[in-house]
């Protein structure tokens, strides 16, 4: 399992995603599952990845290599805009379930894929996709500016409460550290580091790509001070006034 968070912001886009894979207890490793596309001054593109680590390889393969879509080939970085970004990565996940999923059937393993794609080509604005196993998608709104794909519902309920569209880009950093500390200690199946990545609106390169491990400074800060804000708030509230037997 893993966990993976997109942000979608007036003032950019922020990505975290964890790094653990399980195939069993005797079987954990770490992999990164954050790619990116960037051509200064034309193109920022990111991906996450959730789900079986070979298929989501084998996407990413495909992508590099390039995909058939509408009777031409594309990769990422000649795709006219963030749409036929989004389209190229579900016809690249269709292309690996024709080819692997009769001999994923045959062994009774499903066809597990998720991804998170986001950034801002030249000459259009930034955008947010969730690309599901059956290569079809649905976009972040100003309405609804966060997704996630994985082992989601330790980290959603801060995000339902603390983000916005308008959220400050440093604001929405720390609400993604909490959310993924909030996964990480509810779940073995994630694990650190973690991968973060900010992009700033209209700048067409990366602001911030940083691998947060156990020692960092700031996320031991978070946790600690996240730990006892809660501790606090739960203690100043008053106790009910029920009758207790």
């Amino acid at each position: 399992m893993t966990y993976c968070v997109g942000l979608f912001l007036e003032e950019g886009l922020v990505f975290l995603s964890d790094t653990r894979t399980n195939a069993g207890v005797d079987h954990i490793s770490t992999f990164s599952k954050m790619q990116v596309e960037e051509v200064a001054g034309d193109r920022v593109l990111t991906i996450l990845s959730a789900g079986n680590l070979a298929i989501t390889q084998a996407v990413w393969s495909r992508l590099q290599e390039g995909v058939w879509l509408n009777g031409e080939r594309h990769t990422l970085r000649n795709v006219p805009n963030l749409f036929h970004a989004a389209q190229l990565v579900g016809q690249a996940v269709r292309d690996v379930y024709a080819a692997d999923n009769p001999a994923l059937a045959q062994q009774g393993i499903g066809f597990d894929c998720s991804l998170l794609l986001g950034g801002q080509i030249s000459g259009a604005p930034h955008r947010l996709f969730l690309i599901y196993a059956t290569g079809n998608f649905i976009e972040a709104t100003a309405d609804t500016p966060f997704l996630q794909i994985g082992e989601i519902k330790y980290g959603k309920p801060i995000l339902d409460r603390g983000v916005t569209f308008a959220t400050p880009l440093p604001d929405a950093i720390k609400l993604v550290l909490i959310s993924m500390d909030g996964t990480l200690r509810s779940n073995l199946t994630v694990g650190l580091p973690v991968d973060l990545l900010l992009y700033r609106r209209d700048t067409l390169h990366v602001a911030l790509r940083r691998r947060i491990a156990e020692d960092d400074p700031y996320l031991l800060m978070v946790r600690a001070n996240w730990s006892r804000a809660l501790r606090e708030a739960y203690q100043a509230m008053p106790r009910p006034d029920w009758p207790l037997a």
